[in-house]
């Protein structure tokens, strides 16, 4: 034998000391996704791509009409997949798991997904809304900067305005937003859950920064959001570790019946499991996260300041749109991945329920700027639709869906009318400035009062109906002094809208007041479908509550 032979079995025998050979599979197994179960997700996608190849090779002129048509068109197929999916049974009788365990197509999933889609659409009229400010150097202008990456103030963004540049990537972003919001109360497992929440949160802190006027102040607001929202997302993985390291899988169904005794016991499991701290924690971080996005107290903070700097069209899509989605999500985590740990999550629940109700409502009453005002109230909203949640039974979860539903259509109109009022410097917001408003624009101020009393629950609006929803399934799951907090926040609460109602109606207008801008059909579109919506859900209620109802069960 050869020295280069010898040396060559030398090496093998020192090879094989470290490594094995490893059993051939027979199969490697291929992905099964539903495509057609997807669909709604897949064509918002899809749309937004599209988008984003209409800035690249698109001349400027003509990107705003081709954006607005494109995203509504994209957005309505969207809904009008999940009708079809709905009419199919995938609500009911063939829920099931998509996705190899990913996404849940059911119900409470396909119900969110059509109210953020029908949020969507109304939020892109307002977005593309170009008559309220005056002409700049003969263009007509929006609510957002003309170039995003120019100094607030500097010669670039002076140029980008008098050569009439707009900034058209809100329709792309607001779209890739909508795709996140779609797939989060839909998502069955931890990891799609996380990854939805970046997908939307993500064009959102942009969407903040790209005011026309106080462009500091929206940029403060973006950077406030990214902050606060980027520590959420910390919250929430660290969560998800703990949750991984206890139950040994990320998927929902597999948690529960690990917490619930019913999954096969293995060594590494006895092990984990015989110790709830990894639960207990895991499950309090997840719930930071989720809280941050429905903007519950102590998870506030960032609400008013995001709601007041923010472009007000960003602001109302927010507002209406990522409630939806994030309590679709925390529902779904607490129904079907926790349900064997109510009598350990409810009372926490409860006492950030009561916080949020009273905290929202109270501070509320101090504010004197309206966007700040309304911020506060989502606040207050925030805690009763907890009241909802913590019902933990199928009358608590359509409550919560009807609530969700009324709500955001309520939330996009008193935003569409704030966009209105106007002054020298834009939006009019501050609340002394909106005295008189009743004498000099009967019709705005009536709408804006409609809205109003909507949010504080007066009967015949959909926010009475929510309330009366949520707090008789709180009642029935035996939360009634959560119930008797909810009706006196309530009670404070009114006060405030009530107060704005005067403020309008029976004040002196005066001279140097705002005037109201004529606004283009697309927003008038926005503002007549929040009337009809808060007007509609408050006299005829039941076909809507009976549609939430049958939409109430999850899968798992």
């Amino acid at each position: 034998m050869s020295a280069a032979d010898k040396g060559a079995v030398g090496v093998g025998a020192v090879h094989s000391l470290w490594t094995t050979a490893a059993p051939v599979a027979d199969k490697f197994p291929k992905p099964d996704i539903e495509y057609a179960q997807l669909s709604p997700v897949l064509i918002v996608f899809g749309v937004a791509m599209v988008g984003i190849l209409l800035e690249a090779f698109l001349p400027r002129r003509s990107r705003y009409t081709a954006q607005l048509v494109l995203a509504v068109v994209g957005l309505a197929a969207a809904f009008a997949a999940v009708v079809a999916l709905a009419e199919k049974g995938y609500g009911t009788t063939k829920a099931h798991v998509a996705a190899m365990g990913a996404v849940a197509v059911d119900g409470p999933a396909l119900f969110l997904q059509g109210t953020i889609l029908l949020v969507a659409i109304v939020a892109v009229f307002t977005f593309a809304e170009r008559r309220l400010d005056p002409k700049a150097h003969g263009n007509n202008v929006d609510s957002f900067a003309a170039q995003g990456s120019a100094v607030p103030g500097g010669e670039q963004e002076k140029a980008a305005v008098k050569a009439g540049f707009t900034t058209t990537e809100v329709f792309p972003l607001l779209l890739f937003a909508v795709g996140g919001m779609l797939v989060f109360p839909a998502a069955n497992d931890l990891l799609t859950l996380f990854v939805a929440l970046e997908v939307f949160s993500l064009p959102l802190y942009i969407l903040c920064a790209l005011a026309r006027r106080n462009r500091l102040l929206s940029q403060e607001a973006a950077v406030k959001y990214f902050l606060l929202g980027a520590f959420s997302s910390a919250f929430l993985l660290f969560g998800i570790a703990l949750l991984y390291g206890y139950s040994g899988t990320v998927t929902y169904g597999g948690i529960a019946s690990v917490i619930d005794g019913t999954a096969p016991m293995t060594p590494a499991l006895a092990n984990s499991t015989g110790n709830d701290a990894l639960l207990l924690i895991g499950f309090a971080m997840v719930a930071v996260g989720l809280l941050f996005k429905v903007g519950a107290v102590p998870f506030h903070m960032w609400t008013p300041d995001v709601y007041q700097g923010a472009p007000t069209p960003v602001t109302g899509f927010m507002a209406a749109a990522t409630k939806v989605a994030a309590f679709g999500a925390l529902l779904r985590l607490l129904y079907v991945v926790l349900p064997g740990l109510r009598w350990d999550w409810r009372p926490v629940m409860w006492g950030v329920a009561i916080l949020t109700m009273l905290a929202g409502a109270i501070i509320a009453v101090t504010q004197t700027d309206v966007k700040r005002l309304l911020a506060y109230s989502s606040v207050a909203h925030a805690g009763f639709i907890l009241a909802g949640v913590i019902a933990t039974d199928k009358e608590g979860v359509s409550s919560v869906l009807f609530y969700l539903a009324a709500y955001s259509f309520v939330t996009l109109g008193a935003f569409a009318v704030v966009t209105l009022v106007r002054d020298a410097g834009g939006e009019a917001t501050h609340l002394s400035r909106w005295a008189g408003l009743g004498r000099r624009s009967p019709l705005v101020a009536a709408v804006f009062a409609v809205f109003l009393l909507a949010f504080a629950g007066i009967p015949l609006t959909s926010g009475f109906a929510g309330k009366f929803a949520v707090f008789k399934a709180a009642a029935q799951g035996g939360a009634m002094p959560l119930v008797i907090v909810g009706v006196i926040s309530s009670a404070i609460a009114a006060f405030f809208y009530i107060r704005v109602i005067v403020l309008m109606f029976f004040s002196e207008p005066k001279a140097d007041g705002p005037s109201v801008a004529v606004p283009s059909p697309l927003t008038s579109t926005a503002i007549a479908i929040g009337v009809a919506v808060t007007i509609v859900l408050g006299l005829a209620p039941q076909y809507f509550l009976d549609l939430a109802d049958k939409a109430g069960v999850f899968v798992r």
